[in-house]
């Protein structure tokens, strides 16, 4: 498939604002080598954690309110382990060692996605062109909703602000036997082999075993071995999901996709009119960031201006680099936001119903 122009940031000048901030963090936080083990340690108790709910819901789920409660837990630990170890793993910013994170990264296929797949769509495309309409496909996902001011406008997008309440709690569910089956196979608009030359062979066959064995120890195995209705159990099951994808879609909502939210797009050759650094802070929001319960289950993405500037860090880093990334913000006159997660969901639901019922035109173009 031909390969499609990489948009193309403006160049830095020789005083641009990140050379600057780059070395005070590095010289102020990243020395804090604390900050890496607590990291460290934080992520593996997720794993034993998860484990330990699973391992509940087979010796404990013959009581039908423990099998409830020991799957939601475990999906909430799932989530929590996705977007704090996974999250910083995928980025190399866990471990010092690439070989330990690469192995860290295989948690995703415990889970039913394909780590090959994902890397390549969060990274090389969201956070290379974050919100950049027809790149960003962690923003792009379907018809069902409608988010970049570019994308086709349907009938049903006015009720979208309505029914998206309901189809958000099945994201994860979504994205394990839906979403990835089309970026693997489907034809239309797939950006992810417009970036690769082809898809390894293995990875096909890690996508159907991972999601086989995900089904097997969550829903299956449970079904055997407890004395449970198959239908209490598949409800148990399901409540993993919909409680899971309910804690972090609010990251996935707070962070670029408000009512304020810029789509920058590129001129006729190509080029986007900012420079990388500028870029990720224009379309990046914060939230929450002085909450410790939100720091702690959403890691990075509480913080998100910091991993999108210094995505390769870890995020326990974060709490200490946002105070100097806000500094820089006011004395260089930088865009930066950050707002409560309340605050956060209701303006991208204020941003689903104006994008459901006209063109909005002041966030599009060039910044």
């Amino acid at each position: 498939m031909e390969k499609f122009k990489r948009p193309v940031y403006l160049k830095p000048d020789a005083d641009d604002f990140f050379k600057m901030l780059r070395n005070e963090v590095n010289e102020k936080v990243l020395k804090n080598t604390a900050l890496y083990r607590l990291n460290v340690i934080k992520s593996l108790s997720l794993l034993v954690l998860f484990f330990l709910f699973y391992g509940c819901i087979l010796f404990f789920g013959n009581s039908t309110p423990l099998l409830f409660l020991f799957y939601i837990l475990s999906g909430i630990t799932m989530i929590v382990l996705f977007v704090n170890a996974f999250h910083d793993a995928a980025h190399n910013a866990l471990f010092k060692s690439p070989k330990y994170n690469e192995w860290f990264t295989y948690v995703l296929e415990l889970f039913g996605g394909n780590r090959w797949l994902w890397i390549r769509r969060h990274i090389s495309l969201h956070h290379a062109y974050p919100n950049v309409p027809d790149w960003d496909i962690d923003i792009k996902q379907s018809d069902i909703i409608r988010i970049f001011p570019n994308s086709p406008l349907f009938d049903y997008h006015k009720y979208q602000h309505i029914y998206m309440w309901f189809i958000y709690p099945l994201y994860s569910l979504n994205w394990i036997y839906i979403r990835d089956f089309k970026d693997f196979f489907g034809k239309k608009n797939n950006y992810v082999k417009k970036i690769v030359d082809k898809i390894p062979t293995i990875e096909i066959y890690k996508l159907f075993i991972a999601k086989l064995f995900n089904l097997f120890y969550l829903l299956f195995l449970p079904m055997i071995v407890l004395n449970q209705p198959w239908y209490i159990v598949f409800a148990a099951w399901l409540s993993l999901h919909l409680c899971g994808s309910a804690l972090g879609v609010v990251a996935l909502v707070s962070t670029h996709v408000d009512e304020d939210a810029h789509f920058p797009t590129t001129d006729e050759e190509g080029n986007l009119s900012a420079t990388w650094a500028m870029h990720q802070m224009i379309v990046t929001k914060d939230f929450s960031t002085d909450s410790k319960l939100a720091n702690f289950l959403y890691g990075g993405f509480t913080h998100h201006v910091a991993h999108h500037l210094f995505p390769h860090i870890g995020h326990t880093y974060y709490p200490y680099i946002t105070p100097i990334i806000k500094r820089y913000a006011e004395e260089y006159e930088l865009p930066y936001t950050s707002y409560p997660f309340y605050q956060a969901v209701r303006s991208h639901f204020r941003m689903l119903k104006n994008q459901g019922v006209k063109e909005n035109l002041m966030n599009t173009g060039e910044i």
